[in-house]
């Protein structure tokens, strides 16, 4: 089938840079492609779906997202990344879990079923460390605990939140590093580049006002990051590492609906992030 003949579609509430990026790359290479908006989506159990048979999902918002792949594929449709992959990725202990089976090095981490069992995980792991929500993004709501009695205010803080997924408690061991994380973006099992991302508070998301630099991509970086990407079943991800200051690599976290404004700003025009999405959505469409 030719990229003319081909029907995309881009799942997304907002089209932000990345989006509209994809979208023009789609266009360049000649493929019909809509927008479809999750907010006015509905999809009925063992009905059938109209709309693209290949989707590539960019919604913004975790559940909407994994929900949304979720019915589209009992209709068929190739959705990427899939709805396991953004289960494994969309949760923190899931990810970890996973890094963790596979023997990828990632940080220590506990995942405590109440803010009480949580307090004496932090004894055992000793300060400082960090408590984040299982779900979320952009460090919203990542804490970093130096001692019993802060652990303690943010603990009382978290067991007073309405939602009992709030109560459920990840804690990770905090790792030595620079100030600076790394996160490499892979598409297809390949890796398109890197970037440092340096900050002068230690949770270093561009969101916050970290700043992009380039990276160069060597063997161990690429090795340990296709693997990551691959241990979560994401054909397009963002992982982000932690080098510690004797060089040893950290996979922190896996992203399956990545932001790369800062990667490709860094890059310039010796990488084409978008293009190479759009070059794997074709792929899997014409597959």
């Amino acid at each position: 089938m030719s990229s003319a003949a081909l029907r995309l579609g881009v799942l997304a509430s907002r089209v932000r840079f990345e989006e509209k990026c994809i979208l023009a790359a789609l266009e360049r290479r000649g493929v019909v492609c809509e927008q479809i908006d999750p907010r006015a989506l509905s999809v009925r159990a063992g009905g059938g779906w109209t709309g693209p048979r290949t989707v590539l999902n960019r919604e913004v918002g975790h559940y909407r997202a994994l929900y949304a792949a979720s019915a589209l594929e009992s209709t068929g449709t190739r959705v990427l990344n899939t709805a396991a992959a953004a289960a494994v990725c969309g949760d923190k202990w899931q990810t970890s879990a996973a890094l963790v089976a596979r023997g990828l090095p990632t940080p220590e981490t506990t995942l405590a079923l109440t803010p009480e069992a949580a307090l004496e995980a932090l004894e055992q792991f000793g300060y400082p460390a960090v408590i984040k929500p299982l779900v979320g993004s952009w460090g919203r709501l990542v804490t970093r605990v130096t001692d019993p009695a802060m652990a303690a205010a943010v603990l009382e803080h978290l067991a007073a939140l309405p939602s009992p997924q709030s109560h459920i408690v990840y804690v990770q061991r905090e790792v030595a590093k620079a100030d600076r994380d790394i996160r490499v973006l892979v598409v297809g099992g390949r890796p398109v580049g890197a970037t440092y991302r340096r900050s002068d508070q230690w949770r270093t998301n561009v969101a916050r006002g970290a700043v992009s630099e380039r990276c160069p991509l060597d063997p161990d970086l690429t090795e340990l990051a296709v693997s990551a990407a691959d241990t979560v079943g994401a054909h397009i991800a963002g992982v982000d590492l932690l080098q510690d200051p004797d060089g040893r690599l950290t996979v922190l976290e896996v992203n399956d609906r990545v932001e790369f404004r800062g990667l490709q700003q860094s890059h310039g025009t010796d990488i084409d992030v978008a293009d190479a999405i759009a070059a794997l959505l074709i792929e899997e469409a014409q597959a």
